[in-house]
Parts: C-alpha cells; sequence; structure tokens
C-alpha cells in the first residue's frame, strides 16, 4: 500500500489540478478528503487566482512560443533548400567558367590555325587560277554557239599564237550578266586552259600584238 508522503503528494497534485479547472472553490479546500475544512480568508484566493491567471497565460505564451518555433523550423527548411539551390547553381557556374577559361586559353592557337588556313586556301585560290586568261574587247555574240572552238581560232588566226598541242579548255565564257543594248562594252571573256603551260605562253605574249589584234575583231 502507499505509504503517507506518496498519498499526500497525490493530493497536492489533485488539489492543483482541479485548483486550475476551479480556482475559487478549490482554493477553499486547503485539507485532504477526510479532515475538517477551515476558512480561508479572501486575500489568500484572490493571491491564488492570480497565481493561476498568471500560470494560464503562461501556458498561452508557451502556445505561441511553440507555433513560433513551428514557423521557424519550416523557413528554416526552405532556407536549406534554397542554399541547396544556390550551391548547385554555382556548380554549373564554376564549370561553365572552367569550359569558358579553357577556350580562351586555347584562343591563341586557334587564331595561328586559322592564319596557317587562310594562307592555304589563298595559296589554293591562286593555284586555281593560274590557268585562267581572260580575254578583253571581243564583241558580245561573236563567239557563236561554240565559244572553245571560237577562242582556240582566235588563238591561232589573230593573235598568231601557235599552241602544240592545240589548245584545250576546261571551261570558257563571258564574265557577268548580259549588258544591256544601249551599252557598247563588250564582256570579257575567260578561259581555264587545261595545260598551265599554255596558258602562260597565251599570257607572255607581247601587250601591244595583242591590243592590235584585238582592234581587227571590233565591228
Amino acid at each position: 500500500m502507499p505509504n503517507d508522503k506518496t498519498a499526500s503528494k497525490h493530493s497536492r497534485q489533485l488539489l492543483f489540478s482541479e485548483a486550475i479547472a476551479q480556482p475559487k472553490t478549490m482554493a477553499a479546500q486547503t485539507s485532504p478528503q477526510g479532515h475538517a475544512s477551515f476558512p480561508v480568508d479572501q486575500p489568500t484566493l484572490d493571491a491564488t487566482d492570480r497565481i493561476l491567471q498568471e500560470i494560464a497565460s503562461v501556458g498561452r505564451r508557451l502556445e505561441v512560443m511553440d507555433l513560433k518555433i513551428i514557423d521557424l523550423t519550416l523557413a528554416s527548411s526552405s532556407i536549406r533548400a534554397d542554399i541547396a539551390g544556390f550551391r548547385e547553381t554555382v556548380t554549373n557556374l564554376d564549370q561553365r567558367l572552367s569550359a569558358v577559361e579553357d577556350h580562351v586559353v586555347a584562343i591563341p592557337a586557334q587564331e595561328e590555325e586559322l592564319k596557317s588556313l587562310r594562307t592555304k586556301l589563298t595559296d589554293l585560290e591562286d593555284r586555281s587560277r593560274r590557268d585562267n586568261v581572260r580575254f578583253f574587247g571581243i564583241p558580245e555574240e561573236k563567239e557563236g554557239s561554240d565559244i572553245k572552238t571560237f577562242l582556240s581560232s582566235l588563238l591561232t588566226n589573230h593573235f598568231g599564237i601557235e599552241l602544240s598541242p592545240p589548245p584545250e579548255f576546261q571551261r570558257v565564257h563571258r564574265i557577268g550578266p548580259p549588258h544591256k543594248a544601249s551599252t557598247n562594252k563588250p564582256r570579257p571573256i575567260i578561259a581555264c586552259f587545261l595545260r598551265h603551260e599554255q596558258a602562260r605562253q597565251v599570257i607572255s605574249t607581247d601587250c601591244t600584238t595583242k591590243q592590235r589584234l584585238q582592234k581587227q575583231l571590233l565591228p
């Protein structure tokens, strides 16, 4: 069986609990059940009531604090999520920055490579054009329907250039679109020789002779 000390403690807890619910009624009961009740003066009841009100006020403040703690916990979770997102963004930016730095470091080498490619392209263009010869002053439509045969005959019969074997061309055509009927300036003819030596031989012909023979073609 419980001893007197335990029973007394239990009685005090019960009185305290009942006092919170009914402070003025329970405050008048100061002795355990089975003992005589003694009257309690009004100042004591008022002090007990104030104490219980303060306890209730503290409880309400604790509830408010609990709600604020919950809000702070949620806000802290949101902040942690934002920080994680910022870290991921910073990581991506760092990777992109590293890639840009690598490209910047490679720019001098790329410039040298581009310069080399331009030089090679210029050389290829020069090589592809070295067999081209342009002829000026030949009237429009003088060549007829077969411009290659016309140019071969022109070199032999009018310019007096003897080519052996007979000249062969990769392509021969006039440069640019046809002129309007009102203009008298004929378009030049460009010929790409199949043999480089023949192109050089035509180019090395005396310019005075070329001009004199071109005048014979004019109407």
